[in-house]
């Protein structure tokens, strides 16, 4: 398919009087359609073609559309139906009344070409550059991120399904493409374990016979990766993702001893950032945050917080699910600053926020970072009179500290930390320490000294600033505004289903994420253009009864 930009021609003048008759009041497609225009220009998306080849589809239609279905949770066929059948998608996109539409399976050859291009952040840019051009959005104010968790489109398997399952699913793909070469070979016994999906037959209930279940398993495995790394075997088999998944697998899962293919115990287990959990999404890990565990993905979110202009989502980060909130904070950062909207300040809670960012935000951006800070962990700084490290005065340029009751260091040693945080050991000597009257008070080792191990100078200054700062009321007046981001959570989640994805894939997932925050942003603009306040939180009858304070 190639494409060719055309100049894009006005709504048709029936299409306009029967949408009219229609929706005399008007609607959201009609609305966007005369403020916003097209959004998109097939100039946009020309470099996503060939220069040869059968003309496609318009590609702004395509876009705007891949837009539509995730404003109204639709799939290809009832998108391409919509497009047959409703007077506004039809007055949105410019076509006639009588336009046949074309098949569903463009609009997912067009979602397959932004993801291959890596193209999927031009469904947000090209809004945003709109929205800038009107003065709806421009650099400088406030903005708030917030993250949530998103589910894969997978199903949960144990690691006996697992396993299972990841070798059922290499010998279908092997049986596709070469299945003389496996028929060669293949025992009897393997068809009655693998032909058809393992969570469908009946697990072994006891753990000796799910013990030896597994090693079954684990010894199947390891013979079809022998006959596949044979010399004489295909080469191309070697190359297919599913042996690939196959041979990743029986490395986290198995361990070869005395001959055996042994299960690993679970604390042998490789971390979740290695470890996969399902054969058909290699990228969907597991992760946990407090109570709450899923395999999937982890999206941030970020919008405008002005009180003056519309609330819109102007950054959207698709992460793998155990990455942590604090790892994004520069990634998002500089995606900011690649579009020009840098904020002035930026509210964030507790996981975005480290000293090294609270440092870089400011020096390498120019940003305020408003959020708290976790509180110093360690038990001196917990205990009513211990002695944490806030409490010890510190010499930079001398490379000494001055403990609470006087004494100066005599070890002060600077490396990096597993996450490369640059950091400062700091040591007292042993007998002063165990010549000290308020010894209980600094350290419970009964003959180590006190050792001290904090950031980095300007690392450190920030977060102990930041430590004494968040607990002020004005502090938390200025955080109170970071709120607003979880109704941004919520209406993403339950009006446009960003915690489900519907893709296998970090990149697809990242496509549904950017399209989901565009139909977002449409229909805040509408309820702006018509002056329709902003909803404020809900309250229960009952809780309207409660007396006033």
């Amino acid at each position: 398919m190639s494409l060719h930009p055309r100049p894009i021609e006005p709504v048709p003048q029936e299409t306009v009087r029967v949408a009219r008759a229609a929706f005399p009041k008007g609607n959201l497609y009609l609305t966007i359609r005369d403020e916003l225009g097209t959004i998109y220009s097939d100039e946009q998306f020309a470099d996503l073609y060939p220069n040869v080849g059968q003309p496609a589809e318009a590609a702004w239609r395509l876009a705007l559309i891949t837009v539509f279905q995730f404003l109204e949770g639709l799939s290809d066929r009832q998108a391409a139906e919509a497009v047959r059948s409703r007077i506004d998608w039809k007055y949105a996109l410019g076509l006639e009344l009588t336009d046949p539409g074309f098949d569903a399976s463009v609009l997912g050859e067009f979602r397959a070409r932004l993801v291959a291009h890596e193209a999927s952040e031009r469904l947000l840019t090209a809004l945003l550059e709109q929205c800038k051009a009107r003065g709806w959005l421009k650099a400088g104010g406030k903005q708030r991120t917030d993250s949530t968790h998103v589910l894969a489109a997978i199903r949960t398997l144990n690691r006996l399904e697992l396993v299972g399952e990841t070798l059922r699913a290499a010998l279908e793909s092997i049986s596709v493409v070469d299945p003389q070469w496996l028929q060669s070979w293949v025992p009897d016994d393997w068809f009655a374990r693998y032909s058809r999906r393992i969570e469908e037959g009946r697990l072994p209930k006891h753990e000796a016979e799910r013990q030896a279940y597994a090693e079954q398993i684990g010894a199947d495995g390891a013979r079809l990766l022998t006959r596949v790394y044979e010399p004489q075997a295909p080469a191309f088999l070697r190359a297919l993702p599913a042996v690939q998944e196959v041979r990743l697998t029986w490395i986290h899962q198995f361990l070869h001893e005395e001959g055996r293919v042994r299960l690993r115990s679970k604390e042998d287990l490789p971390p979740c950032t290695l470890r996969h959990d399902s054969p058909y999404d290699p990228q969907a890990h597991y992760s946990t945050k407090r109570t709450l565990n899923w395999i999937g993905y982890k999206v941030h979110l970020t919008e405008t917080c002005d009180q003056e202009q519309p609330h819109l989502l102007i950054e959207v980060q698709t992460t793998p699910a155990p990455m942590t909130d604090g790892e994004q904070t520069d990634r998002i950062h500089a995606a900011l600053a690649d579009k020009q909207l840098l904020p002035a300040e930026h509210l964030v809670d507790s996981g975005y926020v480290e000293a090294e960012g609270l440092v870089s935000s400011q020096q390498t951006y120019g940003i305020h970072l408003l959020g708290p800070v976790r509180p110093d962990p360690s038990w001196q700084a917990q205990a009513e009179e211990g002695y944490a490290a806030a409490d010890f005065q510190i010499d930079w340029q001398g490379q000494q500290a001055r403990c609470p009751q006087g004494h100066h260091s005599v070890l002060w040693q600077e490396r990096a930390d597993h996450l490369g945080h640059a950091t400062v050991t700091i040591g007292f000597a042993k007998p002063t320490c165990a010549a000290c009257a308020v010894r209980a008070r600094c350290t419970h080792s009964a003959g180590q000294p006190r050792q001290l191990t904090i950031r980095a100078h300007v690392a450190y200054d920030a977060l102990q600033a930041r430590r004494r700062e968040q607990v002020t009321p004005a502090f938390q007046q200025a955080y109170a505004l970071r709120a607003g981001v979880e109704g941004t959570i919520s209406q993403a989640v339950r009006a446009f289903g960003v915690r489900q994805t519907r893709y296998l894939g970090l990149a697809k997932t990242h496509l549904q994420q950017v399209g989901s925050a565009v139909a977002l942003d449409l229909c805040r603009l509408h309820d702006w253009l018509l002056g329709k306040p902003r909803a404020k939180t809900r309250t229960s009858h009952f809780a309207a009864l409660a007396p006033a304070a």
